[in-house]
């Protein structure tokens, strides 16, 4: 227990368990009647009691009526106030907001209270030497480019009729019935249903059965749905589909050629031009899964090497952060709705913990911001608007938009800072891979 006092205010502090922290304030009691005396008198000179003209009440009939109410406004105030003190005394930094027990006296000289909260911890970061991570070594090759516009193409792709048996990447067109136990069940009839062979728009059971089907061809097919599906009155149960075929299409192509080229905005260059634009495209999406990559990496080395106390409450206001940005996503309004808590928690903890050895290594390697970094950042954001020079300048008239890209800023200096002191090594992956 450690403690220190004055003619103003006295104060001991007790380390609980963990990062708690209890400290007690004894505040003398003529500090308090002095406040309340003084708040009389201003309630006196306006107040309006039945017998008095304004201004001319007692103080005894005054704080009949008002001393009460007047205290513990004083009381309150003077705990914010004093409390402010001592935890500048203390040198504590509260983590959360504080509980406070007021606690009896023998006597009448001192009020006394007992505030209860979590502190920061301290933070000593190892040498960013130690730390060793992997970075990705991504080359988009021709291969790559042809990939993408492959994708393009059966983006595009149209379905003629074909007199044959259902294969893989065939479209089926079924009209199908299922029951349970005998039992018809919501959702199990279908008419005029195109699916798609092996690209997993229904169950597996049911896309197996229809492979090998031709138009005006009958199947009795037996489907198990997954333990995990959706819908809980089918989870884990066993159907019976009737399935009747009704035609069979195969997928056709477009050519690639400069007509296909136009259907993306390609006006000039034709197919080639379209590879340039596409493999541009690429870059831009590698470069920035690449960036997201490493910093994941880089943090996840600095996790690794320097263990954290978190303080309860910041995690707590984490998940809060985390369970309400989800609501938001998910559109839910109704707070008995939202997700559960206990499912943030891990990367709640993650993201608090991540604050603080970010913080400190922000402090400890005195970190600036790089205008000239927020600056450019402004301009790329406000690119995609129909005025950037007016987006730019909402930008910076607004204190969280800025907060928000500065913050952004300063963990990317910290990034480059973990990967030009860390030991690094490259790591080479299929672009494909990567990007999955």
């Amino acid at each position: 227990m450690n403690s220190a006092s004055s003619d103003a205010l006295d104060v001991s502090v007790e380390a609980k368990a963990g990062l708690e922290r209890a400290v007690t304030v004894r505040v003398p009691s003529e500090e308090i009647e002095q406040q309340i005396t003084l708040r009389l008198a201003k309630v006196g000179r306006t107040a309006r009691l039945k017998g008095f003209r304004p201004g001319k009440v007692p103080q005894k009939v005054l704080r009949q009526h008002y001393g009460g109410q007047l205290r513990q406004e004083v009381v309150s105030d003077v705990i914010r106030s004093s409390l402010a003190r001592a935890m500048a005394q203390e040198q504590l930094n509260a983590a959360g907001g504080p509980s406070i027990e007021l606690l009896p006296e023998a006597g009448d000289s001192h009020f006394a209270y007992r505030a209860t909260f979590e502190v920061y911890p301290e933070v000593e970061l190892k040498p960013l030497g130690d730390l060793k991570f992997e970075t990705p070594d991504v080359e988009i090759t021709q291969s790559d480019v042809d990939g993408v516009i492959d994708k393009l193409r059966d983006q595009r792709a149209e379905f003629e009729t074909v007199e044959r048996k259902a294969a893989k990447d065939d479209r089926i067109v079924v009209d199908f019935v299922g029951t349970i136990d005998g039992e018809a069940f919501e959702g199990g009839e279908g008419n005029e249903v195109a699916i798609l062979l092996g690209a997993g728009q229904v169950l597996e059971d049911f896309d197996k059965a229809l492979v090998g089907l031709a138009a005006e061809d009958t199947k009795s097919a037996k489907v198990k749905f997954p333990k995990d599906y959706p819908a809980e009155n089918l989870a884990g149960k066993k159907a019976v589909f009737e399935i009747k075929a009704l035609r069979v299409e195969q997928k056709v192509l477009p050519d690639l050629d400069d007509a296909f080229a136009e259907q993306f905005g390609v006006e000039e260059g034709g197919v080639e031009a379209l590879r340039k634009e596409v493999r541009a495209n690429m870059e831009h999406e590698l470069d920035a899964r690449r960036k997201a990559e490493i910093k994941r990496r880089a943090f996840d080395s600095l996790l690794a090497a320097n263990s954290v106390d978190l303080p309860k409450s910041l995690i707590e206001e984490e998940i809060s952060s985390l369970q309400a940005a989800a609501m938001r996503q998910l559109g839910i309004k109704d707070a008995a709705q939202a997700p559960p808590r206990e499912g943030f928690r891990e990367h709640a903890q993650r993201r608090a913990a991540l604050a603080l050895l970010v913080q400190e290594l922000i402090r400890s390697r005195e970190i600036k911001i790089d205008a000239s970094r927020v600056n450019k950042r402004i301009e790329e954001l406000a690119a995609g608007y129909e005025n950037p020079q007016q987006a730019i300048q909402q930008y910076r008239a607004s204190r969280e938009l800025m907060a928000h890209v500065e913050s952004g800023i300063l963990e990317e200096q910290c990034v480059d800072l973990l990967v030009e002191e860390a030991k690094t090594k490259p790591k080479s992956i299929a672009f494909d891979e990567f990007m999955r």
